[in-house]
């Protein structure tokens, strides 16, 4: 049914159990497995009117996208260790200052993916409002089918 599936993870507590999920469908439907996290760019406050923003220099862009990639590191190493247990392997890809939405439903298309697996809190109501949800816009936006793990 499903041949070539996208897992998305933040290292979230919510997300390892949609990794989880998703190597396990993977592994009953020997389907190829691409694990894929993003971390959005430093947010850079320019300022507007009469504020004076904020500006990074060059070395804390350079420290923030070190760690992010370091944590990203981390992340997927978590990721292919739960496939490596279960029996499969799992191409692993970090892309740096992105949008995780965007990036998620990018990638499934040029991936060929066949379904994206999701972890979610399932938060209601205006709680889901305020906070927002990676999960909710690539359901909205995304065109690839989408398994969303709770």
């Amino acid at each position: 049914m499903y041949a070539n599936i996208l897992l998305s993870t933040d290292g979230s507590d919510v997300a390892k159990k949609g990794i989880e999920h998703g190597i396990g469908l993977a592994k009953a439907l020997s389907a190829k497995v691409t694990v894929i996290t993003v971390t959005e760019p430093l947010p850079v406050d320019y300022g507007g009117g009469h504020a004076g923003g904020w500006i990074p220099s060059q070395e804390e862009f350079d420290r923030f996208d070190a760690a992010c990639k370091e944590r990203a590191g981390k992340v997927l190493d978590e990721a292919r260790a739960m496939a490596e247990r279960i029996g499969i392997s799992v191409e692993l890809l970090h892309v740096p200052n992105a949008h995780p939405a965007t990036t998620i439903i990018e990638t499934a298309k040029s991936g060929g993916c066949d379904l994206i697996v999701m972890g979610s809190h399932g938060r209601r109501g205006l709680r889901k409002l305020f906070l927002g949800s990676q999960t909710s816009e690539v359901l909205a936006d995304g065109s690839v089918p989408v398994l969303v793990v709770h």
